[in-house]
C-alpha cells in the first residue's frame, strides 16, 4: 500500500457540508458505542445493523454516504481491539470513550463513493459522494489504483489521504553503517560523520508557551478562544511536519547509500524514567519513530535493519575493546591504544561490529 497526503481547498458550502458530516459520523460512532456497552456479550452483527435502527430514527444520517457511516463500525471494532492488545501487553487501559468534536478528526471512504481527477502535476478534483467535487492540489503523481479516501481536518486546513495499491519500493544502497543517537548530536555513524539535532519543539517553545498563555485567559466556548487554539493547534502541526520532514530526508539517505543498517535498541521509558530532567528533548528527537520509518523503508528496499544492545557501547573501546568510565560531560574517547575519536562516532563503530557478529550468527 503507498499513500498520498493532499491538501484541500473547499468552498465555504462544502466546507459546512464536510464539518456536517463530520459530526454525524461522530454521532454514529458514540451510538455504536452505546449499544455495544449495553450488550452483554460482544457480537459485533448486532452492532452494525443497529446503524439501519438509527437512520430510522435519525434521518439526517441519509445525508452522509452509507460506506462511510459503516466504517465508524469498523472504527470501534479495531478500537476495541487495540485496548485489549495493550491489556495483554502488561499496560492498565480503561474502557472506550465517546468522540468530542476536538477528538474526531477524520472520516474514510472505502472502496467507492470517490472520483479521483488529476488535471495537472498540481492541481485536481475529488469528487465526493453527497458533498461534490472539491479542488484539490495534487503535488505528486499517485501510482496505482486507489482504494481508499481519508477526510482529515486540521487547524484550518483539509486534507485528503490517498490509500492506493502501489507498492511502496525504495532503493539500497551498498554500504554497512552503524547509528548511535542522542540529544546533542541527533546521530553519528560508523563513517565519522554527526548530524546535529535539530530540536524543533525547542526552537519553537517560545510561541508555543505564549500561545498556552493566551488560550488560559479566554473565556470558555468564546469564539476567541476558538481562535487562540486554532494558533496553538498550527504551531504544533508546524513542529510535527519540520519533525517528520527532517526524519523522512535523513532515513532516505541512510537507506539509498547502505544494505546493512545497525541502530540501538533503545528502552525510550526507561530512559525518561532515569533522566526525568531531559525528558522534553527526548521526546523531541523521537528516535522511536526515527527506528521505525528504518525499518519500514529497509523492508521495502531490500536491506537489513539489525537492532543492537546499547549497553556499554559508548564505553568501550571501538579499537582495542577496553571499558572506560565515560561520564555524559565527557565528549571524546581517548584509549591507551592510541585512539582518539569522538564518544559518539566511537558508540557507531562498536554498534555496526555488533550487528556485523549477531548477523554472522544467524
Amino acid at each position: 500500500m503507498f499513500s498520498y497526503k493532499f491538501r484541500l481547498y473547499p468552498s465555504r458550502q462544502q466546507e459546512a457540508l464536510l464539518l456536517m458530516h463530520f459530526d454525524l459520523c461522530r454521532f454514529t460512532y458514540n451510538k455504536l458505542l452505546e449499544k455495544l456497552n449495553s450488550l452483554k456479550k460482544i457480537d459485533r452483527s448486532v452492532v452494525q445493523h443497529s446503524i439501519v435502527e438509527l437512520k430510522e430514527e435519525f434521518p439526517e444520517l441519509e445525508a452522509v454516504y452509507s460506506k462511510t457511516l459503516q466504517y465508524e463500525c469498523y472504527r470501534l471494532f479495531s478500537n476495541l481491539r487495540s485496548l485489549a492488545q495493550l491489556k495483554l501487553n502488561g499496560h492498565k487501559v480503561g474502557g472506550l470513550r465517546f468522540k468530542g468534536r476536538d477528538w474526531f478528526k477524520t472520516i474514510q471512504y472505502n472502496q467507492s463513493g470517490f472520483k479521483f481527477e488529476q488535471k495537472t502535476t498540481r492541481y485536481g478534483k475529488l469528487n465526493l459522494s453527497k458533498i461534490g467535487s472539491i479542488d484539490i492540489r495534487s503535488h505528486r503523481i499517485t501510482r496505482g489504483k486507489i482504494k481508499q479516501v481519508t477526510l482529515k481536518k486540521g487547524a484550518g486546513k483539509w486534507f485528503a489521504i490517498l490509500t492506493t495499491d502501489a507498492k511502496y519500493q525504495k532503493q539500497k544502497g551498498f554500504g554497512e553503517i552503524g547509528l548511535d543517537v542522542g540529544v546533542l548530536n541527533f546521530a553519528a555513524d560508523s563513517n565519522g560523520n554527526v548530524i546535529g539535532s535539530p530540536l524543533f519543539l525547542k526552537q519553537s517553545l517560545g510561541k508555543i508557551k505564549q500561545a498556552h498563555n493566551g488560550l488560559s485567559r479566554k473565556k470558555k466556548g468564546s469564539r476567541r478562544r476558538w481562535k487562540a487554539k486554532q494558533r496553538l493547534t498550527r504551531l504544533y502541526d508546524k513542529v510535527n511536519n519540520q519533525r517528520c520532514d527532517f526524519l523522512h530526508k535523513l532515513t532516505t539517505k541512510i537507506i539509498k547509500e547502505n544494505k546493512v543498517i545497525c541502530i540501538e535498541d533503545l528502552n525510550i521509558r526507561e530512559l525518561i524514567e532515569k533522566s526525568r530532567w531531559n525528558v522534553r528533548n527526548f521526546l523531541d528527537c523521537s528516535w522511536a519513530i526515527f527506528a521505525r520509518m528504518l525499518e519500514c523503508k529497509a523492508e521495502s528496499a531490500g536491506a537489513r535493519c539489525i537492532r543492537v544492545n546499547p549497553r556499554n557501547t559508548s564505553k568501550k573501546c571501538s579499537n582495542c575493546g577496553i571499558v572506560h568510565k565515560m561520564p555524559l560531560n565527557k565528549r571524546f574517547y581517548v584509549c591507551e591504544c592510541g585512539l582518539k575519536i569522538d564518544r559518539d562516532v566511537n558508540a557507531a563503530k562498536n554498534i555496526l561490529a555488533q550487528g556485523l557478529s549477531f548477523a554472522k550468527s544467524l
